[in-house]
């Protein structure tokens, strides 16, 4: 298994398509914002809106939303800016994951990727979301701000 830093969301029961997973709590806080946080804080951070980041709080303890780890083969999505579901039905101990193309649309938190994926990019960009393959696999699962983003690009 891939190190993904020592931390990860597991599913305990199994979990069926469509059900939701994670609900993500924090504080909304612009560019600048983000930029103050301590390192700590903006690694638990996701994009929510143009210009706008969830972040952690600085006194509360990590959620568990802040240990879902990256894959280039998710197996969970966004159904609005902040509750994930799954993408397909997930086994008991099978570790929940997105791909960070689903919410991040800016280049704050971009990675040489070793997900071990099978269809791994080996670099994950805050440019990732306009990959034309990335979005018909994720259609219907990105954030809604980048949902907005790739229904320009398509109608031109």
């Amino acid at each position: 298994m891939p190190d993904k830093g020592g931390h990860g969301i597991f599913a305990r029961t199994a979990v069926a398509q469509g059900e939701r997973l994670i609900v993500w709590g924090g504080d909304i806080v612009d560019a600048a914002g983000l930029a103050k946080l301590p390192d700590h804080l903006r690694h638990y951070s996701v994009q929510v809106e143009e210009g706008l980041y969830l972040a952690a709080r600085p006194d509360d303890e990590p959620e568990p939303a802040d240990y879902l780890n990256h894959s280039c083969s998710p197996n969970a999505g966004f159904a609005g800016q902040i509750v994930l579901v799954a993408m397909r039905d997930i086994a008991p101990d099978e570790e929940i994951c997105i791909d960070y193309a689903m919410c991040d649309g800016s280049p704050y938190d971009e990675f040489l990727c070793r997900c071990g994926s099978l269809t791994c990019r080996g670099r994950v960009s805050g440019d990732d979301w306009r990959l034309p393959d990335l979005q018909a696999r994720y259609a219907g699962y990105f954030i809604p701000y980048l949902q907005r983003r790739i229904a320009a690009l398509t109608t031109g």
